[in-house]
């Protein structure tokens, strides 16, 4: 006797499996680390402001 045919794109049932019992974060995407994009336009804002505060000082 051959074993049964299990459909494509199922998985067969295991025994013990822990896979449901830890379920995964989902991806932060761009706002996985918004602290970083904080930092970049608080640097740009500066350097902009520094630019303009040079040039009315006069260098």
């Amino acid at each position: 006797m051959s074993t049964p045919r299990i459909p494509p794109g199922e998985t067969p049932p295991a025994e013990g499996s822990i896979s449901s019992a830890h379920p995964e974060r989902g991806d932060g995407g761009v706002w996985e680390h918004p602290g970083v994009f904080l930092a970049l336009i608080v640097i740009g804002a500066s350097l902009v402001a520094a630019f303009f505060v040079a040039r009315i000082a006069g260098w």
